[in-house]
């Protein structure tokens, strides 16, 4: 983790600051790998400066953070010491002129507490480091893939007439859970006419013959994610199911492909999408309502995002989706997501359940 503090604290000239307030649950995990705090509540702050690093959280988790967390400076708040006391009194003890803050993930009112104890704020985030993942976060990730495989290879003997979505999903996260993991975001089974809703909620629904089946699933392993999509046929598909599966089939395989081709150059991952968007379009299917794909890690989405309007490049250590469909409203809707990764000017796949046709 110290390399992770350093290459923050190498990005403080390039800001103009001198030290930045973590907020975001996350960014705290991923700077200090204590898994210990809720992601859903402010448990803890971060505080780096040039010279040190400080944690500032409460008495739950005090012994478990002199436990874990050594290489930090441990500062206990509480009503009686509000955190912004301990960053006026930091603040002042380094004679920090400029503070970077995540503003998309801190309240309107620590701002207002926090405005007054150092003479600039400034924006920071902390996407430059987190969108290019090292081999240890790969495999993590390849880790989750690896269980969703499986579990993918375990649900289709699972699935019969009658079932409903619920029950599906149920036998899925069960699965995962007895895998040493955990479900990564809830899980979406949709059956029939329901499966043309790009993140239909699972429901009651009951599996009848000649249904299209869309299971999209994660997997969360030592902190991180997988994702993956795939869509299976309940029975013999028409002419016009196959149809409509072959070309988001193709759409998929042509952005992965010119990925590929391209992996040593600069290109811009909004291509991808507009080659995969472009293909289905000229198949005269309409357009997806979403994103080609969308980066993963600790989060189930984070950056890079793969859309038209991206302008993010291709780099090294990305792990990403590319996840395109075609959904027709009362009849059927088909998304096939695979998780890519970019390793030494590689494109690796993470996500190796089967791709061809499957009828059950």
């Amino acid at each position: 983790m110290s390399t992770r503090i350093n290459n923050l604290k190498n990005l403080f000239p390039k800001n103009s600051i001198d030290a930045t307030l973590i907020s975001s649950p996350h960014n705290i995990l991923y700077l200090t790998n204590f898994s210990h705090f809720y992601h859903t509540e402010r448990e803890a702050f971060l505080l780096i400066t040039k010279k040190n690093q400080y944690i500032l959280t409460d008495g739950r988790y005090t012994d478990a953070v002199k436990k874990h967390l050594k290489n930090f400076q441990l500062i206990e708040i509480s009503p009686r010491n509000p955190f912004e006391n301990t960053i006026k009194n930091i603040i002042e003890k380094e004679k920090i002129l400029s503070l970077g803050i995540e503003t998309n993930n801190i309240t309107v009112a620590e701002h207002k507490k926090i405005t007054p104890c150092v003479k600039n704020i400034k924006h920071f985030d902390l996407t430059e480091l987190r969108i290019q993942k090292d081999k240890e976060e790969i495999a993590a990730i390849q880790q989750a893939c690896i269980i969703g495989d499986k579990t993918f290879a375990f649900i289709l003997k699972k699935i019969k007439p009658g079932i409903t979505e619920k029950e599906v999903a149920f036998e899925m996260e069960n699965f995962i859970r007895k895998n040493d993991a955990e479900i990564s975001f809830r899980t979406v089974v949709a059956f029939g006419k329901n499966s043309a809703f790009p993140h239909h909620k699972t429901g009651r629904d009951r599996l009848k013959n000649n249904d299209a089946i869309l299971l999209d699933f994660g997997v969360k392993y030592e902190n991180y994610r997988s994702d993956m999509t795939r869509t299976i046929f309940f029975g013999k598909a028409s002419l016009e199911k196959k149809r409509v599966y072959a070309t988001v089939l193709n759409a998929q395989q042509k952005a992965i492909e010119y990925l590929k081709k391209n992996i040593g150059n600069k290109i811009f991952l909004s291509d991808a999408d507009k080659i995969a968007r472009g293909y289905i379009i000229a198949q005269k299917f309409p357009s997806f309502p979403h994103s080609l794909g969308h980066g993963i890690g600790l989060k189930d989405h984070e950056p890079p995002s793969i859309n038209p309007k991206s302008k993010e490049i291709l780099k090294t250590g990305m792990v990403f989706s590319i996840e395109p469909g075609i959904y027709l409203n009362n009849f059927m809707g088909v998304r096939i997501e695979d998780l890519i990764a970019i390793q030494n000017d590689t494109v690796i796949q993470l996500t190796h359940s089967p791709k061809n046709l499957i009828e059950l």
